[in-house]
Parts: structure tokens; C-alpha cells; sequence
């Protein structure tokens, strides 16, 4: 507990006051003095019968690089108080709109405390702890909480839209995941750039007057296919090797593949949907630099290696840089297809006490 600014001032009044008063007698001096001294000690009774308010924090959703999240935070006091409150926020990858994380106000029953942050960067970040600095009513006095839990607030990495990449490159990632493995034959129709040429019906093709080519069409097999993903990085680069791993399993998951993950000290097996998807996301978020095995790398259908020279995708012998795979999409949240899909994967993150 401590004097305000302005409990500072009347203390020093009251010095003044009585050094007066011991110099010159009190008989001009007593309006002055008594007035002072009854408040001062109302409120630092005030101050002392404060109890700590409880505090309650309610999970914040997850989600992606550049999207707004709200912080919400249950205040009960006993009564009624003035009070300053104080929102610690992890500066390194979160961002308190508009300072929202502080405020000076009334505090009531049953208070809910809320303000904005933006997501900055990958990780598992934090808001709180929470303090509460409570001053009696004239503001001569200030006591002040702290509450010790935080919330932890979790971003994923960047997804980028690859199917605006090189068709050939996304052929290579199709059959790597088995997606051409079909073999009930459906129909002919008419060649379209960007259809793989072993699909070519060249007998067809070869009675064509046109010259024109027929690609085979087969029927759609619910079984997509499977693929494993293993990623490793040297420090420095783990937000690069996320976010490449991140876009390549959301392609292939959109097309019903079963997707696995293999990253240093995380493995994911191979399996399908907006849970798993999320379960992906969630490692990605957190996932630190590392080398796999030898074993690891050479069982995997893709590899993802990061390192000072950029980030590369491997598939089948064939190594491809990731910003050439990507082609010119850019960072996606919510906007495009796949950041659609996986914006509903986005999940509310704990309270840590």
C-alpha cells in the first residue's frame, strides 16, 4: 500500500501544517490539520480492508498471422472500487490494439475486462499476468493485486495457396501422394493444359483429324491417397520450414489425402480431416529447429529442408524451391480457399494459473 500522487501532497500539507503549527501555534491551523488527517485515514483503512477481486480468464481462439483476437477478463471485487488495471501482453509476437490492455475505471460486480490483440508471429504467446492497482475513493492511497495466470494465446504459421503453382511441381506432389492411383476408367474428353501427359489417350488422339489430344477421364475414388511430410531446419529458419509444411498438408488435405507429419521431437501419422488438420497446425505452431534421421527422411513422400539458402521441397528426386511451388499467392488467413478450410480449424487456447 502506498500514497497517490495526490496523498503525497496532502502528507506534505500536513507536514507543512504542523511544522506551522509547532512554530506559530495551532489556533489558525486546526481547520486544516484535523480534515486532513481524518481523510488520510479513512483512506488507508479504505485501502486495507480491499480484498484481492477474483480473477477469472476465458481461453482465446487460436488463430493465424495478421488476424485480431479478443482478451477476456472476469473481475469480481467485493465491492465497488476504483481501480487502474494492467494487462501484461508478450510483445514478441502479439500486439494490444490501441493499448486497450490498460485502463482506468469503476470496478463492479461481475466486470468483464476485454480488449484486442493482433497476431504477429508464430509461436505459443501470453497475456497476463493481470494487475490491478485499487485506490480509495478521494484517491489518496493505491494498493495493488497481481494475479499470476496467464493465457496462452497460440499462432499458427502463414498457409500459402499452391494451386497457383507450377502444374507440373503439383503433379509431382500428386503422385507422391497416390492421387493418380485410379484405375476405373470413366470417360474421354478433350486435353487442357496442365493435365499430366501419362493420362494421354494416345490411340484416341491418333484418329483425331485435328491433331487435337484426348486425355482419359476416371471415376473419382474416395480413397485420395496418402502422404507423409518430414520437415527439419537449422535454428533461425523454423518459422520458413512451418510455413511450408503447413501450406503443402492443407493442399493435399483438400484433396482428401491422408496426410502424415514427421518433425523433429513431433510425429503425426497419416490420417485425414478438420481435427487432424488442426492437430498439424497445432505442432507447426510450436515447432522447433532440428534434424530428422536418415531413416525419416528417406521413408518420407516429402521432404522439407530449410536452411541459409532458402527452403526446399523434395518429391521423388526432385528439388523444388518453395517459393517457385507456391508461385505468386500469397499469405493466406481467411481469404482464399485453404485458408478458409483452415481458419475452422482455429481453436480456443488455455488459461494458465
Amino acid at each position: 500500500m502506498r500514497p497517490t500522487r495526490r496523498g503525497v501532497g496532502v502528507v506534505a500539507v500536513l507536514a507543512f501544517s504542523f511544522v506551522m503549527a509547532w512554530q506559530y501555534g495551532t489556533r489558525s491551523l486546526t481547520a486544516i490539520i484535523f480534515p486532513l488527517l481524518v481523510v488520510s485515514l479513512t483512506a488507508v483503512a479504505t485501502a486495507s480492508r480491499t480484498d484481492e477481486p477474483a480473477i477469472t480468464r476465458t481461453p482465446v481462439e487460436a488463430g493465424f498471422i495478421g488476424e485480431q483476437r479478443t482478451v477476456e477478463i472476469g473481475i469480481e471485487p467485493d465491492t465497488p472500487i476504483s481501480a487502474t488495471i494492467h494487462d501484461t501482453v508478450d510483445t514478441d509476437g502479439l500486439t494490444a490494439e490501441e493499448t486497450g490492455n490498460a485502463a482506468e475505471t469503476t470496478i463492479a460486480a461481475k466486470c468483464r475486462f476485454r480488449y484486442d490483440v493482433r497476431l504477429e508471429s508464430r509461436g505459443e504467446h501470453e497475456v497476463g499476468p493481470l494487475s490491478i492497482v485499487v485506490t480509495d475513493l478521494l484517491g489518496l492511497v493505491k494498493r495493488r493485486f497481481e494475479d499470476e495466470q496467464t493465457t496462452s494465446v497460440l499462432v499458427f504459421p502463414r498457409i500459402y495457396d499452391l494451386t497457383g503453382g507450377s502444374k507440373r511441381e503439383l503433379q509431382l506432389l500428386a503422385d507422391a501422394a497416390g492421387l493418380n492411383s485410379r484405375e476405373e476408367f470413366d470417360h474421354l474428353r478433350e486435353y487442357v493444359r496442365g493435365d499430366s501427359l501419362r493420362d494421354v489417350h494416345w490411340k484416341s488422339a491418333a484418329k483425331r483429324p485435328d491433331d487435337e489430344l484426348v486425355v482419359k477421364e476416371f471415376v473419382a475414388d474416395e480413397e485420395r491417397g496418402s502422404a507423409s511430410i518430414a520437415a527439419e531446419c537449422i535454428p533461425g529458419r523454423e518459422d520458413a520450414m512451418a510455413t511450408a509444411v503447413a501450406s503443402v498438408a492443407t493442399y493435399l488435405l483438400e484433396f482428401g489425402v491422408s496426410v502424415g507429419v514427421e518433425l523433429p521431437e513431433v510425429h503425426r501419422p497419416p490420417a485425414t480431416g478438420r481435427e487432424h488438420h488442426r492437430a498439424i497446425l497445432r505442432s507447426l505452431a510450436v515447432v522447433e529447429a532440428g534434424e530428422l534421421d536418415e531413416r525419416a527422411k528417406a521413408t518420407a513422400d516429402v521432404l522439407v529442408h530449410s536452411d541459409a539458402n532458402g527452403t526446399v521441397v523434395l518429391v521423388d528426386g526432385h528439388e523444388i524451391p518453395f517459393d517457385r511451388l507456391r508461385g505468386g499467392s500469397s499469405g493466406t488467413n481467411s481469404s482464399a480457399e485453404s485458408g478458409r478450410w483452415a481458419a475452422e480449424s482455429a481453436e480456443p487456447t488455455g488459461v494458465r494459473s
